[in-house]
């Protein structure tokens, strides 16, 4: 695995992994490009670097559930993660199987259609008028888990499947994204987890350049750092118009790769 290669890749991911694109999705396409095996596994990595960044840029909020786990945010956290927990496990083996890239095209595409449908629907400001929370609620954090768990395909956008479903569940841009971003940590932790499970118990073995992945976890992290603080600044001016079509011209250049 070229030290270049994974440098890239940890750009990359630190680039897309806040915005509604699919970070996962852009690291198996460029996987197939360079000829990467074992895609699955440097995403995991490279969403461990941008996890950090979720820490260090939330550690307000992920103080409170610290000292209150079972207060209301926590609560709210675990109503989130147990559903898209379920969701993952039925789907596993398919999504599994997604990492090798051949349904990336179509998966661009359905980001790409929620994105359009979501900005749509946030024109009705009518709605919102009667329907903005201060903050998000148990069913809307429900709605996102669910969100969540069918994001898990490449080329599904996960922040922006659950911002997504979290506007249409009648939550703020702002609120959501924030809680999108919290919404990761207990999901890339479980990922990872799994994936060392399976490597131990399997007693296969990665090829991987350890100084190339060592550059683009740093990459990924600093990157990301700096690309979490302006979303969660510029969430609510954000038209998500411009990301459904670039992720129609990715789905397009995927069918060629």
């Amino acid at each position: 695995m070229g030290f270049w290669a994974l440098v890239i890749l940890g750009i990359v991911q630190g680039v897309t992994e806040f915005l509604p694109v699919s970070s996962s999705g852009h690291l198996v396409l460029l996987s197939k490009i360079f000829g990467i095996e074992d895609s699955l596994f440097v995403s995991i990595i490279l969403h461990v670097a941008t996890l950090l960044s979720v820490v260090i840029v939330l550690r307000k909020e992920l103080l409170q559930i610290v000292k209150k786990p079972f207060g209301s945010l926590g609560r709210k956290l675990i109503v989130a993660t147990l559903p898209t927990c379920l969701i993952v496990l039925v789907l596993y083996p398919i999504v599994s199987k997604s990492f090798e890239g051949s349904a990336l095209p179509f998966c661009f595409m359905v980001t790409a259609v929620l994105l359009l449908l979501t900005e749509f629907f946030q024109k009705k400001s009518f709605y919102y008028s009667q329907n903005y929370r201060k903050s998000i609620n148990y069913k809307q954090a429900l709605i996102m888990g669910i969100g969540q768990g069918l994001a898990t395909f490449p080329g599904v956008s996960r922040s922006g499947t659950t911002i997504c479903f979290g506007i249409f569940a009648g939550a703020k841009k702002e609120d959501v994204a924030k809680f999108s971003f919290l919404m990761s940590i207990p999901i890339i932790i479980l990922s990872m987890a799994l994936e060392i499970y399976k490597l131990a118990s399997s007693g296969a073995t990665i090829s991987v350049n350890i100084p190339g992945l060592i550059l683009a976890f740093f990459f990924a992290f600093v990157i990301g750092l700096i690309s979490l603080k302006g979303m969660i600044k510029l969430t609510e001016k954000l038209n998500f118009k411009w990301f459904a079509l670039y992720l129609i011209a990715l789905s397009i250049i995927a069918l060629f790769v």
